[in-house]
């Protein structure tokens, strides 16, 4: 049987865990907010429309901080329009999904919505079709108390205290030759920087986040993150990375594998981050949002027929619902142990989406809501993962894989909470067809306890939860789990995740 070996000591941390790491993404895009969070004919629908099963879900989940309204769809929208009375509100076309919007939820909506869930809102300006202008006249009309046109105006449309937002994206994949407004990496460092600069004016304490690359492939990946960082140094605190993961053509063990991608990811826009911070002599630190990231069967999508008809621009139709197995959870999970190895510079991150599009929520009109086989590694780490990420030493065996060579076969991270003395452990088994037996040093923890084991697995590694079988999978309790003697000793099943907590 594979084995591995890890040491975990309190003392030697990589940085604090920001809650910020477990935020997710509602883009007006197919059934996210329409259908999904908001269906006012819904028995649980609240006063406001918006569906309370799913709000329950959200709250489980724990999600911190929700990145809106995009997105591909925020570079064509006009803010103003999803504001004010309802039935004065124009439908527009959105040309990134082929879709109406109804604009019968927007700003204020959204962030009451926010409000009920206890979430923070990152809020994203459109940087593609509009610019400086629109994107201060959003923030006064957000974060402004009163005696303004727009503040005003927020107040008369039924919201009486702003709205508070600290975080704001400086539009959305600006490299990206899909996007509304597509610029080059000089032109978009100019407009970004501009824009900084204008909603500093209004709010100097703001945190803004500009655009990195849309993915690790870009042909301009490195140089477009260097150019726009000459121009806007100075003026952002974040820099944005987007990944999307799928298993390619039946490859298992490299799609098992992606998270040593995001590592390097995260590595390489920290090194290119560093190195204008070197060029430019300041002492700033840029930090990095990772505000797209998820598994998601892009090329499914894009080989499937997408709606073209100029005739034919639908509401809320259902796209990107992607069905979630057990390998999705796993390497799901294994993407949230990379977000926590790197907790000294990734301090904001939003999964991609959060309801029906390629969500770890999925409901049914006028029917149930339940939880993804993704819903549950999501949720445990974001509950347990308090406090400091720790620097683990691993040894374990290695695998081959076809894209990414020889890679480990476990994956591990560990968190500790001085303020509780409790840690929490986070472990994936990439073998397909082996269990592995994981050996932890805890001595350095002191006397120490189990308190939760949680383990994800399934003989059959593609089964997922579906709205005729919502239960398919879970997390289950790890019976193989002891501590004896300052070593913690757990088995873990074939291609599985698994969280332990430990005080």
């Amino acid at each position: 049987m594979p084995s591995a070996d890890l040491t975990l000591d309190p003392h030697f941390t990589v940085g604090r865990v920001n809650r910020r790491l477990f935020g997710s993404f509602v883009e007006h895009l197919g059934r996210c907010v329409y259908d999904g969070i908001y269906e006012p004919g819904h028995p649980s629908a609240d006063p406001e429309g918006f569906r309370t099963d799913v709000m329950e879900l959200v709250r489980e989940l724990g999600v911190s901080a929700i990145r809106y309204p995009g997105g591909n769809f925020v570079s064509g929208f006009r803010w103003e329009d999803s504001v004010g009375p309802r039935e004065e509100r124009p439908a527009r076309l959105d040309l990134a999904w082929h879709s109406t919007e109804s604009n019968e939820v927007g700003l204020d909506e959204f962030a009451g919505w926010l409000e009920k869930v206890g979430s923070e809102l990152m809020y994203a300006v459109n940087l593609g079709t509009r610019g400086v202008l629109e994107a201060v006249d959003v923030l006064e009309y957000a974060n402004i108390r009163s005696g303004t046109a727009l503040s005003d105006a927020r107040i008369k449309n039924g919201r009486v205290d702003p709205h508070r937002i600290k975080m704001w994206c400086l539009g959305n994949e600006m490299d990206g030759p899909w996007q509304l407004g597509h610029r080059s990496a000089e032109d978009y460092g100019k407009i970004a920087s501009q824009t900084a600069k204008a909603m500093r004016q209004l709010d100097p304490d703001l945190e803004l986040v500009v655009c990195g690359s849309s993915n690790a492939q870009m042909p301009t990946f490195g140089s477009w993150e260097h150019t726009v960082l000459r121009h806007t140094y100075d003026d952002v605190d974040y820099i944005s990375c987007h990944a999307y993961y799928e298993e390619h053509d039946g490859d298992a063990a490299s799609f098992l594998a992606v998270a040593t991608n995001m590592d390097h990811f995260i590595e390489s826009v920290v090194a290119t981050a560093d190195t204008v911070r070197a060029e430019l002599g300041r002492t700033k630190r840029i930090d990095i949002s990772f505000d797209e990231w998820n598994v998601w069967y892009n090329t499914r999508y894009h080989s499937e027929q997408q709606i073209t008809d100029i005739e034919r621009w639908p509401t809320a139709p259902r796209l990107l619902e992607d069905a979630y197995s057990v390998i999705d959870a796993v390497v799901v999970g294994n993407l949230l142990i990379s977000l926590l190895k790197h907790a000294d510079r990734v301090t904001s991150a939003s999964l991609a989406q959060l309801v029906n599009v390629i969500a770890p929520i999925m409901t049914e009109p006028g029917g149930p809501a339940w939880r993804q086989t993704t819903f549950f590694p999501f949720a445990i780490t974001s509950r347990l993962a308090v406090g400091h990420a720790l620097e683990v030493r691993l040894t374990c065996d290695t695998y081959e894989t076809k894209a990414y060579g020889e890679v480990p076969l476990v994956d591990a991270v560990a968190t500790h909470d001085p303020e509780t003395g409790r840690t929490a452990i986070f472990l994936v088994n990439r073998s397909l067809d082996a269990p592995t037996t994981v050996t932890v040093d805890v001595g350095r923890l002191g006397a120490v306890e189990l308190l939760e084991t949680h383990t994800l697995a399934d003989d059959d590694v593609y089964a997922a939860n579906t709205l005729t079988d919502q239960e398919r999978v879970g997390v289950s309790p790890n019976p193989s789990a002891t501590v004896a003697d300052g070593r913690l000793t757990v088995e873990l099943p074939a291609c599985s995740w698994t969280a332990l907590s430990l005080g």
